[in-house]
């Protein structure tokens, strides 16, 4: 069986944990989850009732923001550790789901601001942008945890050489 590749090398591993953007992506993820949670009980408050359009639009804006700074903090990190702002080999796919999070939260400020769907629709293309940027979240939240168990795995190792044979 062929071993998986670490996500990080140890040069990129130093960098990355000596950058403050670091630190950045990793308050602005929770925010940035803390606020599709909102928003998301709105745009389904807004959908089943009628209700709400105004705090249901205004909380997608404000979840669409939300992305637009970790997407651009995140090119930022992503150039300090992996020497590239975007489709790193070690975060490839996943920035690559993140352009259709991008390009769906955009389409929704667009049709809002030009009045190109009606309220309804709108929600809907929301609740669109939202499914992705779950499965998006995942990604990450998946690929960090095997960076995880990787560390583990070569600290285990390091500590007792034995198990490596």
């Amino acid at each position: 069986m062929k071993a998986r590749q670490p996500l990080y090398t140890a040069e990129e591993r130093v960098r990355r944990d000596s950058t403050l953007w670091t630190l950045v992506q990793g308050i602005l993820a929770p925010v940035q989850f803390l606020v599709f949670l909102a928003s998301l009980f709105l745009v389904l408050r807004y959908l089943a009732t009628g209700d709400g359009w105004a705090l249901a639009t205004g909380s997608v804006v404000l979840k669409t923001m939300t992305l637009y700074a970790i997407m651009l903090t995140g090119c930022i990190w992503e150039k300090v550790v992996f020497g590239r702002y975007l489709f790193a080999p070690a975060f490839y796919w996943e920035d690559v789901f993140s352009m259709l999070v991008l390009a769906l939260h955009t389409a929704y400020l667009i049709a809002l601001f030009t009045n190109g769907l009606t309220a309804p629709q709108l929600m809907y293309l929301a609740l669109a942008a939202y499914a992705t940027y779950a499965i998006n979240a995942t990604q990450f939240i998946l690929k960090l945890r095997a960076a995880r168990l990787d560390m583990a795995r070569r600290d285990a190792m390091a500590r007792t050489p034995e198990l490596a044979l």
